[in-house]
């Protein structure tokens, strides 16, 4: 008597027990416009397999017509795992036994009404009035809601138009850099780190045989820039006796990066980033700190100048 009476008391808790432990909000889907369930989710709630929630509509075909269930297709599988994270989508994804073989079964709402039908369980028939209470209230909230559903879809599509429009004025903004001269000058104020340091390592890259850097502060993060550059291009380092540079980076950076030469040099002030021989900028800080305060970079377009530093190297 007493074991009966406790089973009655757990069949009263449990429409309780469901909305405690189990968001079914969560498990309702948009499937083919239509609010749906997966068969997996449904086997859980009624405390069934799944195998055997299908075997019971199988026997009852003639209660579920189409828009009762269906079979998803695997594009309309696989959209649901890429819009949701849910053990029931990643166990029919791939259970234990490589993968499910067919694809699942979603059930509508009148199909999970004629599923508490065919169960035949006092469990089935409490699981579906909670379902049942779920689909009615979300169909309430989206009523209720539709003015404002309304209006954020007008602002996404004002969105959409907007970023369209940018796009295609970004579009003309990359087309004129592309075809138009390299500036002479570039300056960046502080706080551009990423900035300056992209700028800097797309000048190192155009190197094609030779790199000459004078700079009188040069430490690990003046060869991070440098390791930019083309396979066999030679690196030479014209910097201040005293560098930060140890004679272990430079090992090391030669086993990846060969060539780096480091020499020691007290007549320049400045900083300057030579290639090939034939290119040069003038760089306002140590490349180490760029971005860090406003400086500028200015190419030198006057060879003689070139010649004059190099000679003095």
């Amino acid at each position: 008597m007493a074991q009966g009476s406790t089973i009655n008391n757990l069949a009263a808790q449990l429409p309780v027990i469901i909305e405690a432990t189990v968001d079914i909000k969560s498990l309702i889907y948009i499937v083919r416009k239509q609010q749906v369930m997966l068969d997996s989710d449904l086997a859980t709630l009624y405390q069934v397999e799944t195998r055997v929630l299908n075997q019971a509509v199988k026997r009852n075909t003639s209660r579920f017509p189409e828009n009762f269930y269906f079979q998803l297709t695997s594009g309309e599988f696989e959209n649901l795992k890429s819009q949701f994270v849910t053990s029931s989508l990643e166990d029919d994804a791939a259970d234990k036994h490589g993968g499910r073989r067919t694809m699942p079964y979603v059930f509508t709402e009148q199909g999970i009404a004629m599923l508490s039908a065919v169960l035949r369980s006092d469990t089935a028939i409490q699981v579906s009035i909670r379902i049942m209470e779920t689909f009615v209230e979300m169909r309430r909230f989206i009523a209720s809601n539709s003015i404002l559903f309304e209006q954020i879809s007008n602002v996404e599509l004002k969105l959409l138009e907007y970023a369209k429009k940018t796009d295609s004025k970004l579009d003309e903004i990359f087309e004129y850099i592309n075809t138009h001269k390299e500036q002479n000058q570039k300056i960046f104020f502080d706080g551009q780190i990423y900035d300056a340091f992209s700028i800097i390592a797309d000048l190192i890259q155009k190197a094609n045989t030779s790199i000459i850097l004078i700079d009188g502060y040069v430490d690990g993060k003046t060869l991070d820039l440098l390791s930019k550059k083309k396979q066999n291009v030679t690196v030479t380092v014209y910097t201040n006796a005293n560098t930060q540079l140890t004679a272990t980076e430079i090992s090391a950076f030669n086993a990846q990066y060969p060539s780096l030469a480091v020499k020691h040099i007290t007549a320049f002030h400045d900083r300057f980033l030579i290639l090939d021989n034939s290119l040069a900028y003038h760089i306002g800080a140590s490349v180490k700190d760029a971005g860090k305060k406003c400086f500028g970079i200015n190419l030198i377009e006057d060879n003689t100048i070139i010649n004059d530093i190099m000679q003095r190297l």
